[in-house]
C-alpha cells in the first residue's frame, strides 16, 4: 500500500495545481513526484487529475479521494499531537545549526510544518560554516546540525543531494560543449575563476585539491552563490556551484556537469548530548516523515 508521502504529495499537487511546485514543497524531484502520482493512480485504477495544456485539475473521483486524504492526514496529525502532549512534548526548545544555503532553501518548509505540528516547541536556527556546525555538534552547543557528506559512522537523515555544476557565460568557448560531455576539473585550473564557498569548506577549491589540482587564476572569491552567478554572467570568470543553487534565470548562462560527476550530500545529524531528548526525537521523526524513502542512513542525492 502507498505510504503517507503519496497522500501528502496528492494534497500538495491539488493545493498548488502543479507537480513541479508540489515536488519542490515535498523536497523531491519532479520526475519522482510524477512517478509517485502515476503509481497512486495505477493502484486506485482511476485518474485523479485531468491534464490539459500543461494544467492539472482534479477529476470528480480525485476530489473525493482528496477529501478523504485530507481527513486522514488531519487525523494522523491529531493522533501525533495527542501522543506528543502525553509524552510531555507540549513545549521545549531545539538548537539547530546549519550553513547558509540550507537555511535559505531547504529548512523553511520543514520548520514550518514542524511548527504547525508542535506549536509549543521552538526551533532556533544558528547559521555557521559546515566546519563550525561540526564543532557545535561535538561540543553540544547545538542539538542538531546539518553537515556535508556525512561520515559512515554518523546516523544521518539525508535532506538533499545535488551535483556540482560548471557555470559559464554564454560567450565562453566551453559553453558550446555538449551537455553529455561535461567539463573536467583539470580543464579549469588556469581559467579565470570565481571562487564561491557558500559558507562551506567543501567548494571548488577543495574539490580541486582532492583531485590533486590547484586553481591558478582566482579572480574573485565570494561567499554567496548568487553573487558568483552574477559575476559569471558578466564574463568575469567561470565558477563551480551546486546544482540546487543555480539561478532560476539562466539567461546568458550555461551550466555543464563535471566529468566525472561529483555529488554533495547534506544531512541532519544529532549531537550525542541531545540524542535522548524527547523533543529532538520528535523533530527527527517529523523530518524523516517528510523526506523521500531511503533518506535515513546508518551508515549512509549536493
Amino acid at each position: 500500500m502507498h505510504n503517507l508521502t503519496h497522500w501528502r504529495l496528492l494534497v500538495a499537487i491539488a493545493d498548488s495545481a502543479s507537480i513541479t511546485r508540489a515536488a519542490e514543497h515535498m523536497g523531491i524531484t519532479q520526475s519522482g513526484a510524477s512517478q509517485a502520482l502515476s503509481q497512486l493512480e495505477s493502484h486506485l485504477g482511476l485518474p485523479l487529475f485531468a491534464r490539459a495544456r500543461q494544467q492539472l485539475s482534479l477529476t470528480a473521483f480525485g476530489e473525493e479521494v482528496l477529501a478523504h486524504a485530507r481527513r486522514m492526514l488531519q487525523e494522523l496529525d491529531a493522533i501525533r499531537a495527542l501522543a506528543a502532549n502525553n509524552l510531555g512534548l507540549g513545549s521545549g526548545r531545539i538548537r539547530l545549526g546549519s550553513f547558509p544555503s540550507v537555511i535559505a532553501h531547504v529548512l523553511p518548509d520543514l520548520l514550518h510544518s514542524f511548527a504547525q505540528r508542535y506549536p509549543g516547541i521552538e526551533v532556533v536556527a544558528v547559521e555557521g560554516t559546515d566546519e563550525e556546525v561540526l564543532d557545535w555538534l561535538a561540543q553540544g552547543t547545538v542539538d542538531l546540525g546539518v553537515v556535508l557528506n556525512p561520515k559512515r559512522t554518523q546516523h544521518a537523515l539525508i535532506l538533499g543531494r545535488d551535483q556540482w555544476r560548471v557555470l559559464l557565460s554564454h560567450s565562453h568557448p566551453l559553453a558550446r560543449r555538449a551537455l553529455a560531455q561535461g567539463v573536467a576539473l583539470k580543464e579549469m585550473v588556469d581559467l579565470p575563476f570565481i571562487l564561491a564557498t557558500g559558507g562551506c569548506s567543501v567548494h571548488a577549491q577543495s574539490l580541486m585539491q582532492q583531485a590533486g589540482l590547484e586553481l591558478n587564476n582566482i579572480r574573485l572569491s565570494v561567499k554567496d552563490w548568487t553573487s558568483a552567478s552574477v559575476l559569471v554572467r558578466e564574463g568575469l570568470g567561470v565558477a563551480i556551484l551546486p546544482e540546487s543553487t543555480l539561478p532560476a534565470d539562466m539567461q546568458q548562462l550555461r551550466a555543464l556537469p563535471l566529468a566525472p560527476v561529483i555529488q554533495r550530500k547534506f544531512a541532519l545529524v544529532r549531537s550525542q548530548a541531545a540524542a535522548q531528548s524527547s523533543v529532538v526525537q520528535a523533530f527527527w521523526q517529523h523530518i524523516a516523515s517528510r523526506l523521500p524513502p531511503l533518506s535515513s542512513l546508518n551508515p549512509p542525492p549536493t
